[in-house]
Protein backbone atom coordinates (compact mmCIF):
# COMPACT_ATOMS: atom_id res chain seq x y z
CA UNK A 1 0.00 0.00 0.00
CA UNK A 2 2.65 2.58 1.41
CA UNK A 3 4.64 2.34 -2.13
CA UNK A 4 1.49 2.60 -4.63
CA UNK A 5 0.74 5.60 -1.96
CA UNK A 6 3.97 6.88 -3.65
CA UNK A 7 3.95 5.75 -7.14
CA UNK A 8 0.75 7.87 -7.15
CA UNK A 9 1.97 10.90 -4.90
CA UNK A 10 4.83 11.62 -7.16
CA UNK A 11 2.47 11.20 -10.09
CA UNK A 12 0.55 14.47 -8.76
CA UNK A 13 3.88 16.01 -8.17
CA UNK A 14 5.08 15.02 -11.40
CA UNK A 15 3.07 16.13 -13.75
CA UNK A 16 1.06 20.23 -13.35
CA UNK A 17 -2.37 18.49 -12.15
CA UNK A 18 -0.94 18.63 -8.34
CA UNK A 19 0.77 21.75 -8.49
CA UNK A 20 -2.43 23.22 -10.78
CA UNK A 21 -4.77 21.79 -7.96
CA UNK A 22 -3.10 23.39 -5.11
CA UNK A 23 -2.78 26.51 -6.96
CA UNK A 24 -6.16 27.05 -8.33
CA UNK A 25 -7.44 25.74 -4.19
CA UNK A 26 -4.72 28.54 -2.38
CA UNK A 27 -5.58 31.53 -4.88
CA UNK A 28 -9.81 30.78 -4.80
CA UNK A 29 -9.37 30.50 -0.97
CA UNK A 30 -6.85 33.24 0.24
CA UNK A 31 -9.28 35.70 -1.74
CA UNK A 32 -11.92 34.22 1.01
CA UNK A 33 -9.56 34.84 3.71
CA UNK A 34 -8.77 38.25 2.80
CA UNK A 35 -12.30 39.11 1.80
CA UNK A 36 -14.00 37.51 5.46
CA UNK A 37 -10.97 37.52 7.91
CA UNK A 38 -8.42 40.29 7.14
CA UNK A 39 -11.01 43.10 5.08
CA UNK A 40 -13.37 42.78 8.26
CA UNK A 41 -10.99 42.39 10.85
CA UNK A 42 -12.71 39.11 11.54
CA UNK A 43 -11.16 36.16 13.48
CA UNK A 44 -14.62 33.90 12.90
CA UNK A 45 -12.78 31.41 9.77
CA UNK A 46 -15.63 29.39 9.63
CA UNK A 47 -17.12 31.88 6.92
CA UNK A 48 -13.89 30.51 5.58
CA UNK A 49 -13.93 26.92 5.57
CA UNK A 50 -17.93 27.10 4.76
CA UNK A 51 -16.82 27.99 1.05
CA UNK A 52 -14.08 25.90 1.26
CA UNK A 53 -16.13 23.08 1.03
CA UNK A 54 -17.81 24.34 -1.90
CA UNK A 55 -14.73 25.21 -3.68
CA UNK A 56 -13.75 21.55 -3.12
CA UNK A 57 -16.73 20.54 -4.53
CA UNK A 58 -15.67 22.23 -7.99
CA UNK A 59 -11.76 20.64 -7.53
CA UNK A 60 -12.35 17.47 -6.23
CA UNK A 61 -13.25 16.14 -9.40
CA UNK A 62 -9.81 17.12 -11.14
CA UNK A 63 -7.73 15.50 -8.03
CA UNK A 64 -9.10 11.95 -8.66
CA UNK A 65 -10.34 11.60 -12.20
CA UNK A 66 -6.84 10.19 -13.21
CA UNK A 67 -6.44 7.52 -10.42
CA UNK A 68 -7.99 4.75 -11.68
CA UNK A 69 -8.98 6.37 -15.36
CA UNK A 70 -5.28 6.72 -16.26
CA UNK A 71 -4.24 3.55 -15.53
CA UNK A 72 -7.41 1.68 -17.77
CA UNK A 73 -6.19 4.37 -20.57
CA UNK A 74 -2.63 3.51 -20.24
CA UNK A 75 -2.65 -0.29 -19.58
CA UNK A 76 -0.80 -0.45 -16.41
CA UNK A 77 -3.57 -1.30 -14.49
CA UNK A 78 -3.44 -4.96 -15.13
CA UNK A 79 0.08 -4.40 -13.88
CA UNK A 80 -1.24 -3.59 -10.62
CA UNK A 81 -4.30 -5.88 -10.77
CA UNK A 82 -1.13 -8.60 -11.01
CA UNK A 83 1.14 -7.41 -8.56
CA UNK A 84 1.49 -9.35 -5.61
CA UNK A 85 -0.57 -6.81 -3.61
CA UNK A 86 -4.40 -7.04 -2.70
CA UNK A 87 -7.21 -5.40 -4.39
CA UNK A 88 -7.60 -3.30 -0.85
CA UNK A 89 -3.66 -2.55 -0.83
CA UNK A 90 -3.94 -0.80 -4.20
CA UNK A 91 -7.53 0.83 -3.47
CA UNK A 92 -5.75 2.34 -0.07
CA UNK A 93 -2.48 3.63 -1.72
CA UNK A 94 -4.62 5.28 -4.46
CA UNK A 95 -7.18 6.79 -1.63
CA UNK A 96 -3.97 8.12 0.37
CA UNK A 97 -2.21 9.45 -2.08
CA UNK A 98 -5.04 11.50 -2.69
CA UNK A 99 -6.00 12.48 0.73
CA UNK A 100 -2.18 13.44 0.94
CA UNK A 101 -2.45 15.74 -1.90
CA UNK A 102 -5.32 17.60 0.24
CA UNK A 103 -3.14 17.76 3.39
CA UNK A 104 -0.30 19.54 1.31
CA UNK A 105 -3.31 22.17 0.16
CA UNK A 106 -4.60 22.21 3.86
CA UNK A 107 -1.15 22.70 5.15
CA UNK A 108 -0.53 25.43 3.07
CA UNK A 109 -3.59 27.49 4.60
CA UNK A 110 -2.20 27.46 7.91
CA UNK A 111 -0.45 30.79 8.23
CA UNK A 112 -4.52 31.86 8.48
CA UNK A 113 -4.02 30.80 11.60
CA UNK A 114 -0.97 32.54 12.64
CA UNK A 115 -2.15 35.77 11.51
CA UNK A 116 -5.54 35.67 13.24
CA UNK A 117 -3.34 34.48 16.58
CA UNK A 118 -0.98 37.94 15.93
CA UNK A 119 -3.91 40.17 15.08
CA UNK A 120 -7.57 38.61 16.93
CA UNK A 121 -8.49 36.30 19.18
CA UNK A 122 -8.73 32.52 17.61
CA UNK A 123 -11.35 30.60 18.68
CA UNK A 124 -9.09 27.20 18.93
CA UNK A 125 -11.94 24.99 19.09
CA UNK A 126 -13.73 26.47 16.02
CA UNK A 127 -10.70 26.59 13.97
CA UNK A 128 -9.69 22.84 15.05
CA UNK A 129 -13.47 21.52 14.43
CA UNK A 130 -12.97 23.42 10.86
CA UNK A 131 -9.55 21.52 9.85
CA UNK A 132 -11.65 18.57 10.88
CA UNK A 133 -14.05 18.87 9.41
CA UNK A 134 -13.25 19.73 5.76
CA UNK A 135 -10.53 16.88 6.20
CA UNK A 136 -13.50 14.11 6.90
CA UNK A 137 -15.74 16.12 4.32
CA UNK A 138 -12.52 16.03 1.60
CA UNK A 139 -12.06 12.18 2.38
CA UNK A 140 -15.47 11.51 1.67
CA UNK A 141 -15.46 13.27 -1.86
CA UNK A 142 -12.23 11.45 -2.48
CA UNK A 143 -13.21 8.50 -2.10
CA UNK A 144 -16.65 8.88 -4.31
CA UNK A 145 -14.90 10.59 -7.16
CA UNK A 146 -12.13 7.25 -6.97
CA UNK A 147 -15.24 5.26 -7.32
CA UNK A 148 -16.17 6.43 -10.07
CA UNK A 149 -12.56 6.78 -11.93
CA UNK A 150 -12.69 3.09 -11.20
CA UNK A 151 -15.67 2.81 -13.99
CA UNK A 152 -14.52 4.45 -16.99
CA UNK A 153 -11.44 4.33 -18.71
CA UNK A 154 -12.08 8.45 -19.79
CA UNK A 155 -10.70 10.95 -17.13
CA UNK A 156 -13.14 13.65 -18.70
CA UNK A 157 -15.98 11.38 -17.97
CA UNK A 158 -14.71 10.13 -14.33
CA UNK A 159 -14.99 14.41 -13.90
CA UNK A 160 -18.11 15.14 -15.11
CA UNK A 161 -19.47 11.74 -13.09
CA UNK A 162 -18.15 13.62 -10.11
CA UNK A 163 -19.18 16.95 -10.41
CA UNK A 164 -22.59 15.71 -11.18
CA UNK A 165 -22.59 13.73 -7.80
CA UNK A 166 -21.10 16.43 -5.96
CA UNK A 167 -23.35 18.92 -7.11
CA UNK A 168 -27.13 16.43 -6.74
CA UNK A 169 -25.30 16.15 -3.26
CA UNK A 170 -25.34 19.85 -2.95
CA UNK A 171 -28.97 20.58 -4.36
CA UNK A 172 -30.21 17.54 -2.08
CA UNK A 173 -29.06 19.64 1.33
CA UNK A 174 -30.44 23.23 0.05
CA UNK A 175 -33.84 20.97 -0.66
CA UNK A 176 -34.08 19.54 2.89
CA UNK A 177 -33.77 23.66 3.87
CA UNK A 178 -36.60 24.25 1.34
CA UNK A 179 -38.69 21.29 2.99
CA UNK A 180 -40.81 21.49 6.11
CA UNK A 181 -37.86 20.31 8.70
CA UNK A 182 -41.00 17.97 10.13
CA UNK A 183 -41.44 16.16 6.76
CA UNK A 184 -40.23 12.79 6.36
CA UNK A 185 -38.19 14.10 2.87
CA UNK A 186 -37.14 16.98 4.60
CA UNK A 187 -35.58 14.97 7.85
CA UNK A 188 -34.01 12.34 5.10
CA UNK A 189 -32.07 14.91 3.12
CA UNK A 190 -30.77 16.52 6.60
CA UNK A 191 -29.83 13.57 8.03
CA UNK A 192 -27.99 12.63 4.76
CA UNK A 193 -26.72 16.13 4.05
CA UNK A 194 -22.58 15.72 3.86
CA UNK A 195 -23.17 19.63 4.56
CA UNK A 196 -25.55 19.85 7.23
CA UNK A 197 -22.78 17.75 9.45
CA UNK A 198 -20.03 19.91 8.19
CA UNK A 199 -21.57 23.01 9.58
CA UNK A 200 -21.57 21.38 12.82
CA UNK A 201 -17.83 19.74 13.12
CA UNK A 202 -17.29 23.81 12.30
CA UNK A 203 -19.26 25.03 14.81
CA UNK A 204 -16.60 23.83 16.88
CA UNK A 205 -19.18 20.77 18.25
CA UNK A 206 -17.86 17.52 18.25
CA UNK A 207 -19.95 14.60 17.33
CA UNK A 208 -19.17 10.74 17.21
CA UNK A 209 -22.41 10.41 15.25
CA UNK A 210 -21.20 12.60 12.63
CA UNK A 211 -17.38 11.03 12.71
CA UNK A 212 -18.83 7.60 12.26
CA UNK A 213 -21.08 8.85 9.15
CA UNK A 214 -18.55 10.48 7.70
CA UNK A 215 -16.18 7.13 8.21
CA UNK A 216 -18.61 5.19 7.05
CA UNK A 217 -19.98 6.66 3.77
CA UNK A 218 -15.56 7.01 2.94
CA UNK A 219 -15.69 3.13 3.86
CA UNK A 220 -18.69 2.45 1.26
CA UNK A 221 -17.29 3.90 -1.43
CA UNK A 222 -14.20 2.26 -0.69
CA UNK A 223 -15.18 -0.61 -0.58
CA UNK A 224 -17.37 -0.43 -4.00
CA UNK A 225 -14.38 0.61 -5.63
CA UNK A 226 -12.62 -2.73 -4.34
CA UNK A 227 -15.46 -4.45 -5.66
CA UNK A 228 -15.33 -2.58 -9.23
CA UNK A 229 -11.34 -3.80 -9.05
CA UNK A 230 -11.79 -7.66 -8.11
CA UNK A 231 -14.28 -8.05 -11.04
CA UNK A 232 -11.46 -6.96 -13.55
CA UNK A 233 -9.03 -8.82 -11.76
CA UNK A 234 -11.30 -11.99 -12.55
Amino acid sequence: MNAIRKRDMQGFFRSPLGYVYIGAFLTIMNLYFFAICVLSSSSDMGSVFSNMLIVFLFLMPILTMRLFSEEYKQGTDRLLLTAPVSVWEIVGGKFLAAVGVLLVALACTLPWVVIIAIFGEPAWASIIGCYVAVLCASAVFAAMGMFLSSLTESQLIAAVLSFALFLGLYIADMLSYSLDSGSLLGMLLSWLSIFTRYDSFMSGQFSFGNLIYFLSLTGLFLYLTARVLERRRL
